[in-house]
């Protein structure tokens, strides 16, 4: 990557990329079933009770608790038994003194009661009771709006919705939901590619596979994803596509052609457009070429062609660029502690992104550094399961220290 005068560090990037974003993504109404995995638009309130009313949390035997005060074995209480309350189909009187109705969980409390005896704690004598404990007010009792009360805010703007919040907004009667729609058009550059379906290639020429990682990327954040197709190394033709692109999406990504030396024509076509933004080339080992611009306020992505580096360069600007336009936050991935193999270098004031391989021996974490460089090497990638992420102020680790590894998959065993 010679040629690069100056390499902007990450966070200094990333914030003057998101700084300048004015655009928002459209605003859709979809099905609450069909609402996973997208980001919610607007803050959603609960229109009704969840529960809609006082239920049994215990099969048993619905009571006033002022009935019950000085129960015991040796002093049980006699209560009337006058009817059934099931789920469905609940016990359509009220409950007076001295009375109690025989209740299943979830079946709604009669009017009149305020507690569930369950079966442990009495005994049936014919049409009687005897309680054998007395019990407190809602003792047993899920309230009405326990779970979620009318007004509440059930999700929140930003929020990525979860199967279980299909569920929560379902026990609402809650049919659509408000959610993002975010676009964006993928340009991949370079005289070199060719597709896969036109595979194997010939000679001098590679398959286009960073496009699929992009847009497989992509669809795990619920975007929406045009291909545009392979364009040549020609500052003209890329400036052409690119111009329609912000015209029809939110984002627009690009692979390729972002390097300092010829053919990479993609960052001066961006010259064109008159960013308000451009960064080009940042702080990352792997990933120098990953470069970023706002056009009218639209974010346009310049990741590297080779496919490790890309993948670098679609978590530093791509995500980060993506979850601000929806106002949400990233959601942590999980971290282990591990002992490294042997020794990593890496250059000072870079970010360095290692993937290693974690495993379990015995009863202890390794990581084992499988690649420090290399943009392109993908297979890294399938053998790894993990990636250690070394800060800029360090110039790496030393066999056996204590490093955080992110984890990107499960972690081997070995005997």
């Amino acid at each position: 990557m010679k040629g690069f005068k100056t390499l902007t560090p990450i966070a200094e990037a990333q914030r003057a990329v998101i700084s300048a974003i004015a655009h928002k993504p459209s605003v859709v109404t979809v099905l609450t079933p069909q609402s996973v995995g997208l980001y919610v638009a607007h803050d959603i309130f609960a229109p009704v009770d969840v529960p809609p009313f006082d239920r049994a949390a215990f099969d048993g035997f619905a009571v006033r608790s002022v009935d019950t005060i000085g129960a015991s074995r040796t002093n049980p209480i006699m209560l009337k038994v006058v009817g059934k309350s099931l789920p469905g189909h609940g016990y359509r009187g009220a409950i007076g003194p001295g009375e109690a109705v025989e209740i299943a969980t979830g079946a709604p409390l009669p009017d009149g009661a305020d507690a569930v005896v369950p079966y442990e704690e009495a005994a049936h004598r014919g049409e009687y009771i005897e309680v054998y404990k007395p019990v407190p007010q809602y003792y047993y009792v899920s309230r009405r709006g326990e779970d979620v009360s009318a007004g509440e805010v059930v999700l929140k703007r930003g929020r990525r919705i979860k199967p279980w919040d299909v569920g929560v907004l379902a026990s609402l009667g809650i049919k659509e939901v408000p959610v993002y729609r975010v676009t964006a058009g993928l340009v991949s550059t370079g005289n070199e590619l060719v597709e896969l379906e036109d595979a194997p290639p010939s000679p001098g020429k590679i398959i286009n596979s960073t496009r699929h990682i992009i847009t497989a990327l992509l669809l795990e954040l619920g975007v929406k994803t045009t291909y545009l197709g392979i364009v040549p190394d020609d500052v003209d033709a890329i400036h052409s596509i690119l111009k329609e692109a912000l015209a029809k999406f939110d984002i627009v990504i690009t692979t390729g052609g972002v390097s300092v030396g010829e053919p990479d024509h993609v960052v001066e076509a961006v010259r064109r457009l008159k960013p308000e933004v451009l960064i080009h080339g940042i702080a990352a080992r792997p990933g120098r070429p990953n470069s970023a611009a706002v056009v009218g306020g639209k974010p346009v992505i310049m990741l590297s062609g080779f496919p490790v580096a890309s993948i670098v360069g679609f978590e530093v600007f791509v995500k980060p660029v993506i979850l601000h336009m929806v106002g949400a936050r990233e959601e942590p991935l999980p971290v282990a502690v591990a002992t490294l193999t042997r020794r990593v270098t890496t250059p000072i004031n870079v970010r360095s992104f290692v993937r290693v391989r974690v495993f379990r021996q015995g009863r202890e974490l390794y990581a084992e550094p499988l690649a420090v460089t290399g943009s392109g090497i993908l297979s890294t990638l399938t053998r790894g399961n993990g990636l250690l992420i070394i800060p800029e102020n360090r110039e790496g680790y030393d066999e056996g220290d204590k490093v955080e590894i992110v984890l990107l998959g499960p972690i081997e065993e070995e005997k």
